[in-house]
């Protein structure tokens, strides 16, 4: 069997929520086994202030800090790195980021759902590469499909760490756990309280916690 899959955390932020936001992030990461945290503005984008007070949480129990889409927020909020959300030049996309932020720092990529793309990436030196399902998809029963055998396919040929992304329900993380992503990167409810936060990132662990496939 290989590792098991690990569990990241999308956490969506506004200057309005931003206690909550972090309220939860304590609970959570006080708890539960969490890979890495990606930082993501829910509205407009994400004060720096904000995102500081947060990344130095995280960095102080050593988890992963990611900000989502803006390397240069991340770099001066002294983030890890940036998670690059899937558009139709993710090559350009990545260069730009790698660019700004040179090797030291995590750079990583949604394909969506091109191979191709997803390829370009690797080759280029994405940290890891993404498969998520964007808000906008109407037919999440398909696109979830899709998302399996993309992970499946891709961690079965390529050594690149492959993510799976806005996964919101345990049976679909047990799912793409099964199908071997490496990482599951689940989007917080952000109008749960704290407790309620932790039971259903627990949830979600659980549901990965003692997946593994066949090598």
């Amino acid at each position: 069997m290989n590792t098991p899959s690990e569990l990241c955390l999308t956490l969506p932020v506004t200057t309005r929520d931003a206690k909550q936001a972090h309220d939860i992030l304590v609970a959570v990461l006080d708890t539960v086994p969490i890979a890495s945290v990606t930082l993501r503005s829910a509205s407009g984008e994400l004060e720096a202030q904000t995102a500081k007070i947060l990344i130095d949480t995280m960095k102080k129990r050593g988890i992963t800090a990611l900000v989502a889409d803006n390397p240069e927020l991340a770099r001066s909020v002294k983030a890890d790195g940036v998670h690059l959300s899937w558009n139709k030049d993710s090559a350009t996309t990545y260069a730009d980021a790698r660019a700004t932020l040179g090797e030291r720092y995590v750079v990583g990529a949604d394909a969506g759902r091109s191979r191709h793309d997803a390829m370009v990436l690797g080759e280029a030196g994405a940290d890891y590469v993404a498969f998520g399902i964007p808000p906008h998809v109407e037919d999440r029963n398909t696109a979830e499909h899709r998302q399996c055998d993309l992970i499946a396919w891709w961690s079965e040929i390529f050594e690149v760490a492959c993510v799976a992304c806005d996964v919101e329900r345990p049976e679909h993380a047990r799912y793409l756990a099964q199908a071997g992503a490496d990482f599951i990167a689940v989007t917080v409810p952000i109008d749960l309280s704290p407790s309620d936060a932790v039971k259903w990132a627990l949830e979600m662990q659980a549901a990965i916690a003692t997946t593994g496939v066949a090598a």
